[in-house]
């Protein structure tokens, strides 16, 4: 199914109506099953339905690993992906949700406490150029955004160039559709960083540190508990990269000049 659709429009200016042709992203309810129980209802872009259902999976911490899955069945005409584990494990009725896939988030299955214990390490360090850089790069990839300006966009990188790109109406489900292909394409994270358009809220900061992401890069602006999650997980944050400046609000000694 494609990401866009094509409409006949009103186009309205001061001097009246005309007819017109706009392109919008398509929007598609994604029904996530688990070993034959109805999970979630997720909002989405329609593509890539497996890297989303994995990548969210994942990201609650309810797949820990590609080995854990025996089975993923996608009908992208309905809808639907179900998802099969060696695990046959029950969910009560309060944890079937409906997710939104706007600047907010419904809910969650997890909770801060769940990335306890689990700070990153890394010494890499960047240089501020490079930031930039992959932040032009960044911009430069995200057709259907340019196409509709209707979706938010995420991608994984090392300190030089994309390794991974994904657009979705939601600025989570970007991020879980990075997190499912690297799961199931076994493409590691640890000393990557991860750019997304969207605001770097609490559940943000959590999935990138379940992934073990040491920089977190934002056009967009932080939360207050994104930050301090961010500072006490060891993640650097950086925040309103345009241009060549940026916002460091936590673990900045990871930016260097020059590469020094």
């Amino acid at each position: 199914m494609d990401s866009v659709k094509a409409l006949s429009i009103k186009r309205v200016t001061e001097e009246g109506k005309k007819e017109a042709e706009d392109t919008v992203t398509r929007e598609l309810p994604l029904t996530i099953i688990l070993n034959n129980q109805e999970l979630v209802t997720l909002l989405c872009s329609p593509t890539g339905l497996n890297y989303l259902a994995v990548g969210f999976l994942s990201s609650e911490g309810l797949i820990k690993s590609k080995d854990a899955i025996k089975k993923i069945t996608v009908d992208d005409q309905r809808g639907v992906v179900r998802v099969e584990t060696g695990e046959d494990k029950e969910f009560v009725d309060i944890f079937k949700r409906f997710i939104t896939s706007g600047c907010g988030r419904g809910a969650s299955f997890y909770s801060a406490t769940d990335a306890t214990g689990q700070k990153i390490e890394s010494q890499m360090e960047v240089p501020a150029q490079d930031v930039f850089t992959l932040v032009g790069k960044f911009q430069h990839r995200s057709h259907v955004f340019r196409t509709t300006g209707g979706v938010h966009s995420a991608a994984l990188c090392d300190t030089k160039s994309i390794l991974l790109f994904s657009e979705d109406i939601g600025r989570h489900n970007a991020i879980d559709r990075i997190f499912g292909e690297c799961l199931l394409r076994n493409i590691p994270t640890d000393d990557r960083i991860i750019i997304t358009s969207g605001r770097i809220s609490s559940e943000i900061l959590l999935k990138v540190a379940r992934r073990n992401i040491t920089i977190i890069i934002s056009k967009s602006a932080p939360t207050d508990l994104g930050v301090r999650l961010a500072d006490d997980l060891g993640i650097t944050l950086l925040g309103f990269v345009r241009g060549k400046r940026m916002n460091a609000y936590s673990n900045d000694w990871r930016i260097v000049r020059d590469g020094k």
